[in-house]
């Protein structure tokens, strides 16, 4: 069989290249009948993620060993599952304060993919394994491919240059789990989100699975790694107006402090919000802060437990 006849026979096969029964007359409709078979099949998304949550657990953990023995989160897709990686991989450090690079993402044909798409540079499993030795991937890091196909040489390329590497391997895949051979990673997240409104329209439904499941994976790592403080981000940047504004918001819903006093203790916190947090639960210093959270792992509730039972 031909390598054309081959990949024709791969696609053939996905269920997210069937026809979507609901929408087969769809280019009849008027705009209000398209909007709500749309609507009605994105309902079904949230299911299909429910259905992950123990592999979506699994993942998590591993993520949050790796982030505390010095790894990282690496995302390598092609087309929007690469672009989702990248947003997803982006917004951390804003939001959590992590550096640039623990959790990163690399799609197929670069960065210029990220705007307009890249014909062909997802279909070698070379590209993959290339950004794999470009990432300087070792046994520490996590590696993530994501392709609502399950087939895209390049993620694959990738997972299997990771392993080699002695990387642990997650997948995220809108195809359905018997299909997929487990083996090939340590994680396989499969949210069956079925066949798309227009067929093979992956930026759609499945795209949707995708995002929530690297939301899930994402937020739930930081909040066991202590960047929450209850249902507030404390360890966000302030590298805008916004950001700054909420900074003060967060310290002040969390200490009862005025709008000036958040301010002030920003400032001697060197806008750190977990430190400011601390200075003013615990009454200590900028230099007392730091050390108390230290010893609490990063955790704010826990360093000003240290300090309160230390009286």
């Amino acid at each position: 069989m031909s390598d054309s006849k081959k990949i024709f026979e791969e696609i053939s096969n996905l269920t997210t290249e069937q026809r979507n029964p609901k929408s087969m007359n769809i280019d009849k409709l008027d705009t209000l009948e398209i909007l709500r078979i749309i609507n009605e099949e994105d309902k079904t998304v949230p299911i299909a993620v429910e259905k992950e949550i123990p592999y979506i657990h699994q993942a998590v953990e591993i993520v949050i060993q790796a982030l505390k023995n010095g790894g990282r989160l690496l995302y390598f897709g092609a087309g929007t599952s690469g672009r989702l990686g990248v947003v997803d991989a982006s917004e951390c450090p804003p939001t959590f304060g992590t550096p640039y690079g623990l959790i990163d993402g690399y799609i197929a044909g670069g960065k210029e993919a990220m705007f307009r798409a890249q014909e062909g540079a997802e279909d070698y499993e070379e590209n993959g394994a290339r950004d794999v030795i470009t990432a300087k991937v070792t046994e520490k890091d996590v590696v993530c491919g994501i392709a609502a196909s399950r087939r895209t040489p390049y993620v694959i390329g990738a997972i299997k240059k990771a392993k080699e590497l002695g990387a642990k391997t997650l997948f995220i895949t809108t195809n359905p789990r018997e299909h997929f051979n487990i083996k090939e990673v340590d994680v396989a997240i499969c949210p069956y989100v079925g066949p798309e409104v227009i067929m093979g329209s992956t930026r759609m439904k499945s795209g949707t699975a995708q995002k929530l499941v690297l939301n899930m994976i994402t937020t739930t790592a930081m909040v066991r790694l202590g960047k929450t403080y209850e249902n507030m981000m404390i360890d966000l940047q302030m590298t805008n107006k916004k950001l700054v504004e909420r900074a003060k918001r967060i310290v002040m819903l969390i200490t009862g402090v005025s709008y000036e006093e958040a301010e002030e203790y920003l400032k001697k916190a060197n806008n750190h919000v977990k430190s400011a947090l601390v200075m003013i639960k615990a009454n200590v210093d900028y230099q007392e802060a730091q050390e108390l959270l230290k010893k609490a792992d990063g955790f704010v509730r826990k360093a000003i437990e240290i300090k309160l039972n230390s009286k």
